[in-house]
């Protein structure tokens, strides 16, 4: 028997244009919508939401971020309200510059912790 639990919360997104191509930002919570629609897992949502955005725009990079309440830990299991579970998904200039990372990171909130080995 499979249960389906519901999550909620925030999605944050970033690109950066090549060639000046860019989309109107009320395009962004709408693929967000699309891709959200589709019975799946939160980190397929987010690797789904960049690669739609990845085939929309060929862009130099994008950034996303999928902040998220299971009900599935808040209603059944451990029963831990408030928990957040986070997701991120990074391309080019996003994956490979360490600053570009840090800015969108920042801009969000959202601390980078770096280990070095």
């Amino acid at each position: 028997m499979s249960i389906i639990c519901y999550l909620f919360g925030k999605v944050h997104v970033a690109y950066i244009p090549r060639e000046n191509k860019v989309i109107g930002l009320s395009k962004i919570p709408r693929l967000v919508e699309f891709v959200s629609r589709k019975l799946s897992v939160q980190e397929e949502i987010t690797v789904n939401i960049a690669k739609k955005l990845i085939e929309i725009l060929n862009p130099l990079g994008v950034a996303v971020v999928v902040e998220a309440r299971h009900m599935c830990i808040e209603m059944r299991g451990i029963n831990k309200v408030g928990s957040v579970t986070r997701t991120s998904f990074y391309s080019g200039e996003f994956k490979e510059n360490v600053d570009r990372k840090k800015e969108f990171l920042d801009g969000i909130k959202i601390k980078i912790l770096r280990i070095f080995f």
